[in-house]
């Protein structure tokens, strides 16, 4: 009786298994339900065709895209100068300040949320309508700062401080030395940070229900309410199908700048 072989190949069953189960078979049954059509179960485009000519629909679109880019934004501005501080002063000894930056990461995102609208409601920025969207960024900053603070210090801490110093001793001066040396050569940072809170932030429909008083619809809660409030499976997946073309789509684009980025300067994040 001959012995079975182990090899290092078997171990990527159970992960073929997972992913198949997982994320292939729900991917073809949201494929499958975004192009049929729901009263006669034919193949069809009428999903696609309802959701781009539908008012509700494209502005819960265009609100979810002007959150994730102003969100993305924000968080980049901030972010960006206190990596800069972490990672070029004595501050961050030990990883002590990183520590309390990213602390907030380890907490429940909907606890995080929910203590967000009890500020706003002490600093009695909720209690009206008119500040539903503003409110919604806030929290969506609140929470997605630290995922853009972490990527850009791990970039700039591997920096070589050598090539900082040749630049002043060429005569730059510290403002030519950021945009010129510091910057370009902390994209794959930048890059990284930009794909950890663009994304998310379009599908964060607990933040905007918690915080926009039910008045900032994105395109998250429109999937969510297709599925779970309406039972209308195939609208719901046309619009997932919708978002996954334009995830992967900046995935592509952020990944290609990316590699090409990190090619032409020698290194990665990581």
């Amino acid at each position: 009786m001959t012995a079975l072989k182990f090899s290092r190949k078997h171990l990527g069953i159970p992960y073929a298994l997972f992913m198949a189960l997982f994320v292939v078979f729900p991917l073809l049954l949201i494929i499958y339900y975004a192009f049929t059509d729901p009263t006669t179960g034919r193949v069809s485009l009428v999903n696609f065709i309802d959701f781009f000519t539908s008012n509700a629909n494209l502005t819960a679109m265009f609100i979810s895209l002007a959150l994730a880019i102003l969100t993305t934004a924000i968080c980049l501005l901030i972010a960006y100068p206190a990596a800069y501080i972490l990672a070029r002063t004595d501050m961050n000894k030990n990883g002590v300040m990183l520590l309390l930056f990213i602390l907030p990461m380890w907490i429940n995102f909907v606890l995080r949320t929910a203590a967000m609208k009890e500020l706003l409601f002490t600093i009695g920025m909720f209690n009206s309508n008119k500040t539903s969207f503003i409110n919604t960024l806030i929290g969506m900053v609140y929470d997605y700062l630290p995922f853009a603070i972490l990527p850009i210090y791990t970039i700039l801490q591997k920096l070589d401080k050598n090539i900082i110093e040749a630049s002043s001793d060429l005569g730059a001066s510290s403002a030519q030395t950021l945009f010129k040396v510091t910057i370009p050569l902390s994209m794959p940072g930048i890059v990284s940070a930009v794909t950890m809170i663009l994304l998310p932030t379009m599908t964060s429909y607990v933040v905007s229900d918690t915080l926009g008083n039910g008045n900032v619809t994105i395109i998250g809660k429109l999937i969510e309410n297709q599925f779970g409030t309406m039972f209308n499976w195939n609208a719901g997946s046309a619009i997932a199908m919708i978002l996954l073309v334009f995830i992967f789509a900046t995935m592509l684009i952020t990944g290609k700048f990316a590699e090409e980025d990190s090619n032409a300067r020698g290194g990665g994040l990581w």
